[in-house]
């Protein structure tokens, strides 16, 4: 158990950004985690709420628990790593792979394959979310960048928070998406009646989510093939973006068409490319990883069927 004592010298408004100005290892969710557990002390009083406001001469006791041994078992399940060092690896997700155990997927996961495949992983994330820095849905399929230790996983997620890494996806969506380019910023939380999913919410009732978007292939009347670039990251936010705007991403068994046109084992949405800073070099990497095979293969389709050139996006393929 590690037990740290910090005096505040200086009115601060928030107590965990007061704590994370002290413990630059921790991430503002886990100290959030820490303070919401009871592990917090302000002037010898258990204070848990992470708005709490801190005062000059404050003493702030802060306690960690020791680490536990992850809990989720490795298993040699086969995937794709794109890159790795001692910091960091970028992984292909397949699509049909949930990225962490819960909610009943205690195997099978990509922490599963993952605790199975590199050599470390940090624990910031918890026993059950080793490494994760930010997730993508079970049926989307595409790019995750995973920390090997806790230092990387603080300056990745750090780069996730202030926008600075870039993540780019493509998916198919319904209809003809009229404008060829736009930003929509709403606000995103759970769905007032439904639980399980996400919605727009009104202004200040969610977390603010801002996607740019881009048309690259008009099929008709019928499909658009899109870019899309998240400057947010909030659960579902292209998929419910996308039935924001009147078009639903293809096979979305959520958000989209309860008469689907294309069958699909899953929506069309793929997380294409990935810029991010080197935790320890400060290079600028970038990755790619081209569109699965079905998703190409029913592009390839609709290009025949409506007459489109492939070669106007073949740097998607593979």
């Amino acid at each position: 158990m590690d037990q740290r004592l910090f005096v505040a010298e200086d009115n601060c408004k928030r107590l965990d950004v007061f704590l994370s100005e002290q413990t630059e290892e921790l991430t503002r969710s886990r100290l959030k985690k820490l303070i919401e557990g009871g592990q917090v002390c302000v002037n010898g009083n258990i204070v848990t709420k992470a708005g709490a406001e801190i005062k000059r001469g404050d003493s702030v006791v802060i306690t960690i628990p020791e680490a536990v041994e992850y809990a989720v078992q490795p298993e040699n399940i086969p995937i794709e790593i794109v890159y790795q060092d001692a910091d960091f690896a970028v992984v292909n997700k397949p699509q049909g792979m949930t990225v962490h155990v819960g909610n009943g997927n205690e195997s099978g996961t990509l922490v599963n394959a993952l605790l199975y495949a590199l050599d470390s992983l940090s624990g910031i994330g918890g026993v059950l979310r080793p490494g994760i820095v930010h997730r993508i849905d079970k049926d989307t399929t595409g790019l995750l960048v995973v920390a090997k230790n806790d230092r990387a996983h603080v300056s990745l997620a750090a780069q996730i928070a202030e926008k600075s890494c870039h993540r780019t996806y493509f998916a198919l969506l319904e209809g003809n998406l009229k404008e060829e380019k736009g930003r929509v910023v709403t606000d995103i939380g759970r769905h007032p009646t439904d639980r399980l999913k996400m919605a727009v919410l009104p202004e200040g009732r969610g977390k603010i989510a801002i996607t740019d978007y881009e048309a690259v292939a008009h099929f008709g009347n019928d499909f658009t093939l899109c870019k899309f670039d998240l400057q947010t990251g909030r659960t579902h936010q292209i998929r419910v973006h996308a039935k924001h705007l009147g078009h639903p991403v293809v096979g979305d068994p959520v958000y989209g068409y309860k008469k689907q046109k294309i069958q699909a084992d899953g929506q069309l949405l793929h997380a294409y490319k990935l810029e991010l800073t080197h935790p320890t070099t400060g290079e600028r990497m970038t990755f790619i990883a081209p569109l699965p095979p079905a998703f190409e293969e029913i592009l390839k389709k609709l290009c025949r069927q409506y007459g489109v050139d492939e070669r106007d996006f073949a740097e998607l393929f593979r």
